[in-house]
């Protein structure tokens, strides 16, 4: 054997036997980000004919709001107002946001708060209460 051969030999080796040693990147462990706790609060109240109701909360992060018509009577009641909004503490009104005008017993209204902020519930006829109705509300949210 040649002395370049001889040595392209042994750098050829060494490449190989330092290939196998270390190089990995360790595994860092990731620590998973805990979920936040899902809060839900209940409303209820009755409701007039051509009346409104509107409850306020707050969302403590930004999430997914659900609003839900848990219960509706009397049962003559075909269907009822629903919506999610916005709430102006500064002159106490809720900008609504997404609306249901023919809510029925287990409806939802979807919605997602961007960041923590204060929200509100309506409930409200929409001509179809003969003189006043009974509701129940609640609202998922984080």
């Amino acid at each position: 054997m040649s002395l370049l051969t001889s040595r392209a030999l042994v750098v050829l080796c060494s490449s190989v036997l330092l290939a196998g040693c270390g190089g990995e990147d360790p595994v860092v462990p990731t620590t998973p980000t805990p979920a936040l706790p899902t809060a839900t609060e209940t409303f209820s109240g009755a409701i007039n004919r051509n009346g409104a109701v509107t409850h306020t909360f707050i969302a403590g992060a930004a999430g997914e709001v659900i609003a839900k018509l848990v219960a509706v009577a009397p049962e003559t009641v075909e269907s009822i107002g629903l919506s999610l909004g916005t709430w102006n503490i500064t002159n106490s009104t809720c900008q609504t946001i997404i609306s249901n005008d023919s809510a029925v017993q287990g409806a939802e209204v979807k919605g997602a708060a961007s960041i923590a902020s204060n929200l509100c519930v309506r409930i409200y006829d929409v001509g179809k209460i003969p003189a006043q109705a009974s509701y129940e509300v609640t609202v998922s949210h984080f």
